[in-house]
């Protein structure tokens, strides 16, 4: 099942450890009737041909019972950008690297707080096991390990 705007709000505002997602700094205006917008952390040139990563301007904590999906937004598809890497796992916690690659004609620049990503959330039934791995509180953008 895909987390709708209303769910995804009231998410937020759970005291259970369990149950509570964090998006911070959340804004509404981020939020999608199926999604939330993640936002670039800072202004980046993308240039042709290359994978460029980008950090998420939001910090996201997902619980047990969520995971979520990213789907790179149509306004930067139709110029020629390609979203690797899109997935998290329910327990992750961070800001999120994006693996950008730019097959367009030309430059592309994302500006800091530009709308790059959608995050759909997904639950996720009868789950027993959150993300430990090695990017686990990330802060900026994170290099492969």
């Amino acid at each position: 099942m895909i987390l709708s705007a209303q769910e995804i709000v009231r998410r937020l505002d759970r005291d259970l450890p369990s149950e509570k997602l964090v998006i911070r700094p959340y804004d509404s205006k981020c939020q999608q009737p199926a999604s939330y917008d993640l936002r670039a952390a800072e202004k980046i040139c993308l240039s042709r041909g290359v994978c460029t990563l980008i950090p998420t301007l939001e910090w996201v904590e997902l619980p047990m019972d969520l995971a979520g999906t990213l789907r790179l937004r149509s306004s930067f598809g139709r110029r020629g950008a390609l979203l690797g890497a899109g997935f998290i796992d329910p327990g992750f916690r961070g800001q999120l690297t994006l693996c950008l690659t730019n097959m367009g004609q030309e430059e592309m620049i994302v500006n800091k707080d530009d709308r790059v990503v959608q995050m759909i959330l997904h639950e996720v039934r009868s789950g027993d096991r959150m993300y430990t791995g090695r990017y686990q509180d990330s802060i900026g953008c994170v290099e492969a390990k």
